[in-house]
């Protein structure tokens, strides 16, 4: 297992050089720091919703975190459409949904096939996707240092598996201190977003 999946523990959020949001920021760059916290929250939340249906075996409430999974990873996508174009948040869609693939990849191969090679493969995917997202998000805003963001997005693969881990286990107690932490990592990501398009876009704001 790779040595990032535990890198959290004891820490509320992974720490980076990314700038947080001001105390004077303007009224849009709040407001864009709260969409954006209202999205990747979500994010976590449907995922969860996905890990406990499949625990109890609820095929319904599998399929319907699976809609909203995908159904949110579009919305994040879209968030970045007026900065960066629509072939940018198609591209940032299927980063996105390589991610889910891969989180969904380990909790199948968790509670359904009980395989850790497919464990491990899916271990793998993350880590590369993290990657690729990261080089992505950079290569499209100067003040979103490729490395700190790995560090933020490995750190939130981390939480996934623990979270899977700890669920599959009935250790409900750490699941609710990993849930924690992953809401407030979400926050750390989305806030850090919201100040790197307001300073690569001032106009707008």
């Amino acid at each position: 297992m790779l040595i990032w999946i535990f890198c959290w523990l004891g820490h509320g959020t992974h720490a980076t050089a990314l700038e947080t949001v001001s105390a004077d920021m303007s009224g849009q760059v709040h407001e864009t720091r709260m969409v954006l916290r209202d999205l990747w929250v979500e994010h976590v939340f449907w995922v969860r919703n996905y890990v406990f249906a499949t625990h109890h075996k609820d095929e319904y409430g599998e399929r319907a975190a699976v809609d909203e999974v995908v159904a949110n990873a579009r919305s994040i996508a879209n968030s970045l459409e007026p900065f960066y174009g629509q072939a940018a948040a198609e591209k940032l869609f299927e980063l996105l949904a390589g991610h889910w693939t891969a989180v969904k990849g380990y909790n199948d191969a968790t509670f359904i096939e009980s395989s850790e090679q497919k464990r491990q493969s899916a271990v793998v995917a993350l880590t590369e996707n993290a990657r690729e997202i990261s080089k992505f998000l950079s290569g499209a805003n100067p003040h979103l240092p490729e490395a700190d963001l790995f560090g933020l997005l490995s750190a939130h693969g981390g939480h996934h598996v623990a979270q899977i881990k700890q669920i599959k286990g009935d250790d409900l107690a750490a699941e609710a201190k990993t849930w924690h932490a992953m809401r407030q990592h979400m926050l750390v990501i989305s806030d850090a977003l919201a100040v790197a398009l307001a300073k690569q876009f001032p106009d707008s704001f």
